[in-house]
């Protein structure tokens, strides 16, 4: 067997969220109740271990998990860019309706709208967790380097 996560694999969920080996995905908001399937998946996919909050260099997508009682979304959005290459994006894990700590669809909208972020689809990725794909507007970012 190898490390790497085998493309014919359906069975690997993280294969839905489209990352490619080599990537650096920085995890934020990680607690016990985080799918660990999921978190296997992506490292496998990619390659390398997950990078936490403490990593200050640049991501190429960041994996948020985020419940209700985790305070504002709007804020962990935009902290969540803080180290976000440049095209990057935000992978929002919510937990599914019916599940404690679920966050309603329109707060995810309004919360990515306000951080400045596109909304490019949802889906399930977990037994208990949504995502939601976001995506950095690239021309907000040309003056930025």
């Amino acid at each position: 067997m190898s490390a790497t996560a085998d493309p014919a694999d359906k069975s690997n969920p993280a294969l839905k969220l489209g990352f490619e080996p080599g990537q650096i995905v920085q995890e934020l908001g990680y607690d016990e109740d985080t799918d660990q399937d999921l978190r296997e998946g992506i490292e496998e996919v990619i390659g390398e271990e997950l990078v936490d909050e403490d990593y200050d260099d640049v991501a190429d997508a960041v994996l948020l998990w985020h419940r209700e009682e985790d305070g504002d979304l709007t804020d962990a959005l935009v902290d969540a860019q803080e180290y976000l290459a440049e095209g990057g994006l935000i992978w929002l894990l919510t937990p599914k309706k019916g599940r404690d700590g679920h966050v309603e669809a329109h707060e995810v909208a309004e919360a990515a709208q306000t951080a400045g972020l596109s909304q490019t689809s949802s889906i399930t990725v977990a037994k208990d967790w949504a995502g939601t794909r976001l995506a950095t507007p690239k021309a907000a970012k040309s003056g930025k380097r």
